[in-house]
């Protein structure tokens, strides 16, 4: 895999990071060599936003909010087979799809559904627009990558705003999201990478919990 900076020693490990917040340090510490101070910084709420919050604090660069929501299966919430980002752009899962045997009618639902609640967070999390990203280093945050899909449609999304370059960095991610992102961006920075059949995002911190809206209000307004 091209483009992509890891930690060897966190490789295939689980519960490496304490929380969020101590996954933002380390994340920021790697991103020193690589990220501009006149970087933008975009993290995906919610799990994104903790560690962007130290990513912001130690790099000295304004922290965004992007807000992209997977599109979730109907008959499991925890699942996605999509994402829709905030200016409305929609990536599908194809195969994803076409195994689960969803109607045209299905998506659209679920499509719809997804496209409301990006609205409602949108008006909740971003107190302006986003800045201008033409010709500028982006710098896309999350705190982990299990599928991909969702990181996928934020970095399409930034790319047709013509970046001069699109950094993707999160704590952890399965290898085949590593894959599929990494193909798409010009720099991938993913500290713990996993394979094997089974991957959560959780199982690399000691401590989580899915964060509630509420509990993102704090960081964004420090």
């Amino acid at each position: 895999m091209q483009k992509v900076v890891d930690s060897p020693t966190l490789r295939n490990r689980h519960y490496v990071f304490k929380d969020r917040l101590q996954a933002g340090i380390l994340l920021a510490t790697e991103l020193e060599r690589y990220a501009k101070e006149s970087a933008i910084l975009l993290a995906l709420p919610a799990g994104g936003v903790p560690v962007g919050y130290e990513v912001s604090k130690r790099l000295g660069i304004p922290l965004h909010v992007a807000v992209v929501r997977k599109i979730q299966i109907p008959w499991n919430t925890e699942a996605g087979f999509g994402a829709v980002t905030w200016d409305g752009s929609v990536v599908l899962n194809d195969m994803l799809v076409r195994e689960l045997g969803l109607t045209s009618s299905q998506i659209e639902d679920c499509i719809s559904r997804t496209r409301r609640i990006v609205s409602e967070r949108i008006r909740k999390f971003s107190r302006e627009k986003l800045p201008e990203m033409r010709d500028q280093t982006v710098i896309l945050v999350d705190d982990g990558l299990a599928s991909g899909y969702t990181m996928m449609a934020a970095v399409d999304s930034v790319r047709r705003q013509n970046p001069e370059r699109i950094i993707v960095a999160v704590p952890t991610g399965s290898k085949g999201s590593v894959r599929l992102i990494s193909s798409k961006v010009d720099l991938l920075i993913c500290l713990n990478i996993r394979a094997g059949p089974v991957f959560a995002v959780a199982d690399a911190y000691e401590e989580w919990h899915d964060l509630t809206d509420e509990e993102v209000m704090p960081y964004l307004r420090k």
